[in-house]
């Protein structure tokens, strides 16, 4: 079975795409637009991870 992980949606990749530029600054991580395989696994991680947090936190708030 093929993993397709694609945003289709325009509007939809260009928030993922500046929440993801949110999270990378807030962990002071410098990502850039397009490739980024520069990047250790830790920083990746981390740019990961704090998306991850922001997303649990706003469906938190939003539980009140």
């Amino acid at each position: 079975m093929k993993n397709n992980n694609q945003i289709n949606i325009p509007e939809a990749r260009e928030a993922m795409d500046k929440f993801k530029m949110e999270a990378a600054s807030e962990v002071g991580v410098n990502l850039k637009n397009g490739y980024n395989g520069d990047l250790t696994s830790r920083e990746a991680g981390s740019v990961g991870g704090q998306m991850v947090k922001k997303m649990i936190e706003s469906y938190e708030r939003n539980l009140k």
